[in-house]
């Protein structure tokens, strides 16, 4: 028996790369059941920039294409111009194998700035839209990435980023040579920069200085690491040494020799979020609120204002301690500043404030009335209407804020009125994750529960909506997809929780069907019918014969700062108690087989699978995927460990350790009696892949019915971003190994 699921296995392997190394016929791709490689079919929209007057419209395309290599894939994403008239065909402005991103308009709409990678680093180009080649506008050791034109359309503003050893001798960002202003934290040398211009030459057996000048050539030649930094780890490696963003401005130009830019930041701090003021002569951007502090332990930033002159003058704009700003957003009209505010540290999402602007200087700073996680601020003109009482009573058009926030399991877009109340335009059914506003035109990207990708536009009240282009409409067309219902339990807290129920895709009356309680991390995600990420996943394993239940339990984001709070040191049992009541309520359907219940999820959901399979034997099989298992020795193996302290409190802190301890579900891994597959990228360093290896190897001694898979070189994502054949595998996997407790789909009564 063990046999045969192996070579069953192999055979799903072989056969779905080889169906997805090849294009699909006809037949294939309008098969009405959607493929693990379907996958490779899905293109996803990202950025999107309206013109000035509004008539067309930039955005970025990400498909998956293969590469030379056998069953391998590439991401690539190209920029496009369409016309905001529904009909008409979108335009490629940029092709080939090298990605074109970040797309922005001249203010006069004649040209079109990108960056395109170079030799492996991002640099500026610029195209104009009357005919010619693109331009090459920057040519930096370091890339230039994030371009926004100036007011005046003169100038262009972008950023780089610069390491700790390259930012010493560099004469633009650092032309006096100086070392920072915070201590590197190496103890017995206080003080001490090593100096990459001296030319002493490295010697074990000579002077300290020489020793020092050995071991620095050990390091640049990858033989030691060196750490002294608090938040050593990235996403896939250590980075003992530290990387600073700046930001320069360089002359709009689209022919002739290539302009020099100006650094406008220098020294041994970071820009982020930079935007230029309407009055061209100053950049807003997010620092450290404290440029004596080492960056790793700041967690304060400020919103300042930099000269765009580059004669280096940065003033506070808003700075309070305690407190971290981000996404300064000024009106059109310079009068206005938007921007998120709130407490650097706790279980928090930042208000939305909006403040008056004079030159540089705030006032009257006002918290929204809105309890959601607001993002992508844009002002833009409401028209004044043109039908209706309000034209009757002269109303007139107005300059606001629009955004978006995830809410309620969707992704709406909302506005302030004049009144500055919040107002939802699109439904919680839709992912409205990327929008535009300019000119009386709205143009969007859309997440639906009939096609992962769509690009629409609207009216700025959102009414009329009308499809501008559906690149997956081909490869769609005539599959069988499920649709998830809604339900609303209330748990013991007396929250409202918001949870889904999907049938098989061939569902089939009188018949009976595994189901799969399907959970997400965070935990402070939220997932909905909009949900971007899951849809294709969900999509496959309603196609393969399984129903899927999914909730928002307590903890989630989307429904506000009480909600989200509300597993605060109780990551275990009350979330628990939301995903079970939804999986309790969606096992009394007909049509589930209650002797096939499954359970998964990655992240902090691969925390709960664990935790779940320890605390309820109900579920046939389980998959837990890059997750936490013990949350003191994730302290010291990811790099997301804030939520150690923000969520439970530090170890020796009094009583903290007690908590974590009975939070963890390893200290319950002797109960786990459910047959468990653990998942963990290899160089996955946001929750550590020890964790994956405690769990395994404990559940091995235990003699439990326990499978590892780990995967090489794969970071924490694979269900989002990834290697591609990394993705279907885990897909596949997820199901084969379901297959072995649970086949047979659809059994008849």
């Amino acid at each position: 028996m063990q046999h045969r699921y192996v070579l069953t296995y192999v055979f799903l392997v072989w056969a779905a790369l080889a169906t997805a190394q090849t294009p699909p016929t006809s037949s294939t791709a309008r098969s009405g059941k959607i493929l693990v490689t379907d996958l490779t079919r899905i293109k996803q929209l990202g950025e999107i920039r309206l013109s000035p007057n509004g008539t067309q419209a930039l955005y970025t395309l990400t498909s998956i294409e293969a590469a030379d290599q056998p069953f391998e894939f590439d991401y690539r994403t190209h920029v496009y111009l369409t016309s905001t008239t529904p009909g008409s065909a979108p335009k490629a402005l940029t092709r080939g194998t090298e990605s074109a991103r970040q797309p922005v308009w001249s203010p006069d709409g004649q040209s079109v700035v990108f960056s395109r990678t170079v030799k492996g680093k991002p640099q500026l180009f610029v195209m104009p839209l009357g005919g010619g080649e693109a331009y090459q506008l920057t040519s930096l050791p370091y890339g230039a990435s994030n371009p926004q034109v100036s007011p005046d359309g003169k100038r262009i503003l972008f950023s780089s980023t610069a390491s700790f050893t390259e930012l010493q001798t560099d004469t633009l960002l650092n032309p006096t040579r100086q070392a920072p202003k915070w201590s590197l934290e190496k103890p017995g040398l206080a003080g001490y920069v090593p100096n990459p211009k001296e030319t002493v030459k490295p010697n074990p057996d000579g002077s300290l200085t020489e020793v020092w000048a050995y071991l620095a050539k050990d390091v640049d030649d990858k033989k030691a690491k060196v750490i002294n930094r608090l938040n050593f780890q990235g996403e896939s490696t250590t980075e003992p040494m530290m990387s600073f963003q700046h930001l320069y401005v360089v002359d709009f130009r689209t022919d002739g020799p290539m302009p020099t830019p100006k650094a406008i930041t220098r020294g041994f701090a970071s820009y982020q979020a930079a935007v230029w003021h309407p009055n061209g002569q100053v950049i807003l951007a997010v620092t450290d609120r404290d440029p004596a502090q080492h960056p790793d332990r700041e967690v304060d930033n400020a919103i300042v204002a930099i000269a765009a002159d580059g004669s280096g003058t940065v003033t506070p704009v808003v700075s309070e301690a305690g407190k971290s700003f981000a996404n300064p957003t000024p009106s059109p009209d310079g009068k206005r500043l938007a921007y998120l505010g709130g407490n650097s540290r706790g279980v928090d999402f930042a208000p939305l404030m909006v403040a008056d602007l004079t030159g540089t200087t705030i006032s009257n700073a006002k918290e929204i009335v809105f309890d959601r996680a607001a993002g992508n601020l844009r002002w833009a003109n409401v028209p004044a209407p043109t039908t209706g009482k309000r034209k009757s009573a002269g109303a007139a058009g107005y300059t606001t804020l629009y955004f978006t926030a995830p809410s309620d399991g969707g992704f709406p877009i909302y506005r302030l009125n004049q009144q500055g109340v919040t107002e939802r335009l699109s439904p919680f059914e839709l992912g409205l994750t990327s929008f535009d506003v300019a000119n009386g035109r709205m143009v969007y990207s859309q997440t639906s529960i009939d096609d992962p990708a769509a690009l629409y536009t609207a009216t700025p009240d959102f009414t009329t909506p009308a499809l501008l282009n559906a690149p997956n409409a081909d490869w769609l067309a005539g599959k069988t997809l499920s649709r998830p219902e809604k339900h609303v339990y209330t748990n013991s807290k007396g929250q409202a929780v918001d949870y889904w129920i999907m049938k098989p895709a061939n569902y089939v009356a009188g018949r009976t069907y595994p189901l799969i309680l399907n959970m997400h991390g965070g935990p402070t995600a939220m997932w909905g019918p909009g949900e971007q990420s899951m849809w294709h996943e969900f999509q496959y394993l309603c196609a393969q014969g399984y129903g899927i239940v999914y909730a928002n339990p307590r903890g989630s984001g989307g429904y506000g700062q009480a909600f989200q709070r509300a597993n605060y040191r109780d990551w275990g049992t009350g979330p628990t108690e939301d995903v079970l009541a939804a999986a309790t309520a969606a096992a009394r359907e007909a049509w589930v087989d209650t002797s096939r219940q499954v359970i998964t999820g990655g992240s902090y959901a691969g925390y709960l699978t664990a935790w779940i399979v320890a605390h309820d034997n109900r579920f046939k099989a389980a998959f837990a995927q890059r997750g936490v298992y013990d949350l003191t020795t994730f302290m010291g193996e990811g790099n997301a460990w804030a939520l150690v302290p923000n969520y439970f409190g530090l170890p020796w802190e009094p009583g903290a350790q007690a908590v974590l301890d009975a939070n963890s579900p390893y200290s319950f891994v002797q109960n786990i009696k459910t047959p468990l597959l653990i998942k963990h990228g290899e160089n996955d360093l946001r929750t550590g892949v020890i964790q994956s290896e405690m769990l395994y190897k404990s559940l091995k001694i235990l003699n439990r019915p326990v499978e590892y898979v780990r995967m090489p070189g794969a970071t924490h994502e694979l269900s989002r971003t990834g290697n591609v054949r990394q993705r279907i595998d885990r897909l596949l996997r997820i199901y084969e190994f379901f297959e072995r407790f649970v086949g047979d789909t659809g059994k008849a009564k």
